[in-house]
């Protein structure tokens, strides 16, 4: 490749040019299911309404991966990606590449470093910021124990950020750097891992707006941050400038931990968990000890344990006269009970449509990585709970219903309570890394803060309805 043409990830053309998400997506789930559970992998190949009718064929990616005592889902991880990265291109005007390749080929510029060190104290207690209180010591563990009490996080969960309230030295990261990929992002660690007094390598979008925050975060914390430029602002597209991310992640000091936090709307997020699944990969294969960091969302399919099964079932048990006529009168549409069956594993299937299949495939990516990576490496993997940020905030319809989601037992936490949590979590799973289980859904349930999704009585989809009219009439109730 001619290292001075600029390049960008893209999906793969069709024979008539057409670069489609839906055609990728279709094509990867298919190809991940085809050696497990071929009539799975024909019903997505051959599904005429991918916009629509994704949401059965990302169930079958769990459902078949409990096969073989869970040890399938290995299987569907190593085909997904294998699937993903044969297909995206990089495309230049010299031609179009593998992902793998463009990662080999000289950036046509390297990045340059700058750096902000903070002026503050470093914490060394964990302290948790919920409505309006600053929680810490037992204030902290009794709200731990309410909200697995509520159902709202597993026990796994709380004993975690426990270990870490009463392990004060893990907090300091000194022998650490985290990579943090959208570093702007709203759940992301970083405010937190640099108040902990921790470096921060943050690589984002070259957005003034976004980088005058960052910086005022930095500056106000304990630690040091250092990110890439290549112009005024700093930042760096991860989309196009993927060989010169590489390069200059590859000359940082000390044992990384890559973070993985962006977003992008659409058909932008699988083109960018692409891109960054390929350079992670690239960095393991030339740091062997480097760490990951994911961040699930509840609002997805996942096995889970039998004691979620057994609350939700007994929770639909118990309803009112009026949820019951609600089902009775809406044909089944609405407030379906979440399991019909007792059992280990049960499936949550809290997939929502208004988010689509781009944000299903992009986060399944990173549930696949995450599973190959447990095998030989530390990987940091949590569920995180349903959140007020600003993407939610900006959909109507979901906006809505997170508004009335209490009316069914499910809390929406503000998201700088989700990133401290979540950030506890990472310092747990960092200073305690677990091996990867004999299934990879077993690890995926470790730790989960769903927000109650597993544990409430009604299938997420048949209540969001009510949930969204309740939270149209009475905002913010």
């Amino acid at each position: 490749m001619h290292p001075e043409s600029p390049g960008i990830t893209d999906f793969p053309a069709d024979d008539s040019g057409r670069r489609s998400s839906t055609a990728l997506g279709r094509a990867v789930v298919a190809d991940a299911l085809r050696h497990v559970d071929p009539a799975a992998a024909s019903a997505a190949e051959n599904e005429t309404d991918w916009r629509r009718g994704y949401l059965r064929h990302f169930r079958a990616l769990v459902e078949s991966g409990l096969a073989d005592g869970g040890a399938a889902g290995f299987d569907i991880a190593e085909a997904g990606l294998a699937s993903l990265h044969a297909r995206m291109r990089y495309r230049r005007p010299d031609g179009e590449f593998t992902l793998p390749q463009a990662l080999m080929a000289a950036p046509d510029r390297p990045l340059e470093t700058v750096r902000v060190d903070g002026t503050g104290t470093p914490e060394r207690e964990l302290v948790l910021p919920y409505r309006g209180e600053q929680l810490r010591g037992d204030a902290l563990l009794r709200q731990l124990d309410t909200w697995v009490a509520a159902g709202v996080i597993e026990e796994s969960c709380a004993t975690a950020v426990a270990e870490v309230a009463g392990s004060p030295d893990w907090l300091d990261l000194s022998d650490q750097t985290l990579v943090a990929f959208g570093a702007g992002a709203e759940m992301g660690p970083v405010r937190s891992v640099l108040g902990w007094g921790g470096t921060v390598v943050a690589v984002d979008l070259p957005r003034p707006d976004l980088w005058s925050r960052v910086a005022e975060t930095a500056a106000a914390g304990a630690g040091r941050l250092i990110a890439p430029t290549s112009g005024e602002t700093p930042g760096v597209d991860l989309l196009k400038d993927l060989p010169a991310a590489a390069q200059w992640l590859q000359g940082l000091d000390g044992r990384l931990v890559l973070g993985n936090y962006v977003y992008a709307p659409g058909a932008t997020y699988p083109r960018l968990a692409a891109a960054l699944d390929a350079l992670t990969v690239h960095l393991r294969h030339h740091r062997p000890d480097t760490a990951l960091a994911f961040l699930a969302t509840p609002t997805d399919v996942f096995a889970v344990p039998a004691g979620a099964v057994a609350e939700a079932r007994a929770r639909f048990a118990g309803r009112s006269q009026a949820a019951k006529l609600g089902t009775l009168v809406s044909a089944g549409r609405l407030l379906e009970p979440n399991y019909t069956i007792d059992g280990e594993p049960g499936i949550n299937d809290s997939l929502v449509p208004q988010q689509g299949p781009n944000y299903a495939l992009a986060k399944r990516i990173h549930r696949w990585r995450a599973t190959l990576a447990r095998r030989d490496g530390t990987v940091s993997f949590a569920v995180a709970p349903p959140s007020r940020t600003r993407s939610v905030v900006n959909n109507r319809l979901l906006a809505a219903a997170y508004a009335g989601a209490h009316v069914f037992g499910v809390e929406i936490f503000e998201p700088a309570t989700s990133s401290k949590l979540m950030a506890a979590l990472l310092v747990h799973q960092i200073r305690k890394p677990r091996s990867a289980a004999q299934a990879p859904w077993t690890d995926e349930a470790i730790a989960a803060a769903h927000g109650g999704l597993w544990r409430i009585g009604y299938h997420l989809r048949t209540a969001l309805p009510l949930a969204a009219v309740r939270g149209l009439v009475v905002p913010g109730s």
